[in-house]
């Protein structure tokens, strides 16, 4: 088997353009990991914002982007168990997964769901982790709470959609079109706003606020959002596309009982996120299987279409994910 490898490399900070096929060295599984041979790799924002020069990848990772891939084990490192050379998965990335090879700790790979293809599985780890540990964990949503997630047709917005609801939320989404509202309703959302004609503080005061808000653009929504949260409400923050600087008035913080409260997936530790993995393989993993809920696809795109992918991503005309072909299956 050939030591080199092909994969995409960020030539330099930029733009879609700067992405560029090279050969890399294989790598090799260091304690608790396992090499992954990719089948496909998922394509999120962080990895536009790692491109862009905006998000540094950790000390000890790939400067790859890639956050998340489905493939076959092909190497165990010392100290794993309970994979095999063999297994097919989906695992979270520390980096690396726009390549044909890719090491991850063991304890971030989850089994290809039963009868779930590998295209689609590599849709998984990324949104899953992020909201299950967002949404729930840190959110607290419980049945029959109100949740308003912002960017509903998105990746994350599919994903959180489908779990709120199937665990008993009432779901309120924003997102920028009539088909993509369309299509958030359509995964169980209960009412969709299009924020282009609409006010969402204005229709969750009709509804009495939202107990939960899952928001990923800051800027000036973050005291709208405060806004709109219920009395004891939960302002979850995972992302500031509009950017993280604003003037609040923090007052209603006390006198309502509301809770900020966020984070991001890439700097937790293997410990953090072996933990979400297994809350996963209980609580969500089972539905997958079931059919019960599942990733929304937008388009696919060969490794060395990488650009595309993103210049894909960036024009925020997609529903669902976006993935990369690499070895395919």
């Amino acid at each position: 088997m050939t030591k080199e490898m092909r994969a995409i490399e960020i030539s330099a900070p930029g733009g879609p353009e700067v992405l560029k096929p090279v050969q890399r060295p294989r790598p090799d599984p260091a304690h608790g990991q396992v090499v992954i041979k990719v089948a496909w790799a998922g394509v999120n924002r962080p990895d536009a914002l790692q491109r862009a020069g905006l998000y540094n990848p950790p000390p000890t990772a790939s400067d790859l982007p890639g956050l998340e891939a489905s493939g076959t084990i092909v190497a165990l490192g010392s100290g794993v168990s309970g994979w095999k050379v063999g297994d097919q998965v989906t695992a979270l990335l520390p980096g690396g997964g726009y390549a044909e090879y890719v090491a991850t700790p063991a304890a971030h790979c989850l089994p290809v769901p039963e009868g779930m293809g590998l295209k689609e599985a590599a849709c998984l780890p990324e949104t899953f982790f992020t909201v299950w540990s967002n949404v729930f964990v840190r959110g607290g949503l419980k049945g029959g709470e109100r949740i308003l997630i912002h960017g509903g047709s998105s990746g994350i917005g599919t994903t959180a959609i489908q779990l709120a609801h199937h665990f008993g939320a009432r779901v309120f989404v924003t997102a920028g079109s009539d088909e993509k509202c369309q299509a958030c309703r359509d995964l169980g959302a209960e009412v969709a706003v299009n924020y282009r004609d609409a006010d969402f503080v204005e229709v969750m005061k009709e509804q009495g606020g939202a107990d939960v808000i899952l928001d990923m653009v800051g800027g000036p929504y973050i005291q709208r959002n405060l806004n709109a949260l219920a009395d004891d409400g939960r302002l979850v923050q995972i992302a500031f596309l509009q950017g993280p600087k604003v003037e609040l008035n923090m007052a209603p913080l006390m006198m309502r009982r509301l809770t900020m409260t966020g984070s991001t997936l890439r700097p937790q530790s293997d410990l953090a996120k072996a933990r979400i993995a297994q809350d996963l393989s209980e609580a969500v993993w089972p539905l997958l299987a079931a059919g019960r809920i599942g990733p929304v696809m937008d388009s696919d795109f060969p490794l060395d279409k990488a650009g595309d992918a993103h210049a894909r991503m960036e024009s925020s005309g997609h529903i669902g994910k976006i993935v990369l072909e690499v070895a395919g299956g």
